[in-house]
């Protein structure tokens, strides 16, 4: 009988500390901003956060400025995947910050949750991912105290703020504020990778901005359906507004060095779709490429190589 009390007491103490650790647990948060890390802004919306919770685990994808909101989109697309369920992004990227746009919180089937200007950079993870649900952030309730007549920093004032307090625990989603349907959701329109007898057409929407790769939205599973062999030439084309600005045809190999040094090559890149690469060079600044909606892509085997 002794044992027993003791026993129940240890569970009792355990289920205490349990208890009391999945009251502090916190889920990553993740910043992405255009702001850039000259002043003080980024600092800004950290100190928010750990005010909300010194608990929290803050990391930063960017905080240069995309291309557009298009090209930030498709990096939250890039890098969302490799986060555990649970995550917060707050993401702005906000021309249109203090005007009518929604600011909203998306959670996607994978359990992410993305916090932002709803202008469109939702656009990938939610087709990426699927839309559980979206809510509108009611400012009443998920605003830094003392900033209601700041207008033009919602990076911190609100997304900062409510994207620590949903990471943290300190609201749940439903807390968030209103339900909104889900073609609320703004979404920028674009070509999608799709195929033609041996063609396949897709967008580039973004580059490889490090080393001038240019990245298109084609995956690997499409173009495994051409049957091209290691070796193999490959026609391409880039457009752009369809307008025909670049045509080459260059081999299909898996990494740069099996090509010579200037010469180009088709690969697939680590999100697995179809690129386009100079060795030890950018092919987007030697063929002046550039991203977005309007540049596009065309992919054609021309059979084995000899």
């Amino acid at each position: 009988m002794k044992l027993l009390k003791q026993l129940s007491k240890q569970l009792f103490l355990i289920s205490l500390i349990c208890l009391s650790h999945a009251a502090y647990a916190a889920s990553p948060l993740v910043l992405y901003t255009d702001f850039g890390t000259k002043d003080g802004a980024v600092s800004e919306m950290k100190g928010v956060a750990y005010s909300v919770s010194s608990k929290l685990l803050i990391s930063d994808l960017s905080h240069e400025a995309p291309e557009s909101i298009f090209a930030a989109a498709y990096r939250l697309y890039q890098v969302s995947p490799y986060w555990q369920a649970g995550t917060v992004f707050v993401t702005v990227i906000d021309p249109g910050v203090g005007t009518e746009r929604l600011s909203v919180v998306l959670k996607t089937k994978k359990n992410h949750y993305f916090v932002g200007p709803n202008n469109g950079l939702f656009t990938f993870v939610a087709e990426q991912e699927g839309v559980a649900e979206v809510r509108q952030i009611d400012e009443k309730i998920n605003r830094l105290k003392g900033s209601e007549d700041s207008h033009t920093f919602h990076g911190r004032d609100v997304f900062g703020y409510t994207g620590a307090r949903l990471a943290s625990g300190k609201i749940s989603f439903e807390q968030v504020g209103p339900r909104l349907a889900a073609d609320r959701l703004l979404m920028i329109p674009y070509v999608k990778a799709s195929q033609s007898g041996n063609v396949l057409k897709g967008t580039i929407p973004v580059l490889d901005v490090q080393y001038g790769n240019v990245w298109s939205n084609i995956p690997k599973s499409m173009f495994d359906r051409l049957a091209v062999k290691l070796g193999d030439p490959v026609q391409v084309r880039i457009y752009h507004s369809k307008e025909l600005v670049d045509q080459l045809v260059a081999p299909y190999q898996n990494t740069f060095g099996e090509v010579a040094v200037g010469k180009p090559l088709v690969y697939i890149n680590s999100l697995m779709n179809v690129s386009v690469a100079l060795n030890l060079g950018s092919y987007a600044a030697e063929h002046k490429i550039e991203s977005g909606v309007d540049w596009s892509i065309e992919v054609t085997p021309l059979g084995k190589s000899r």
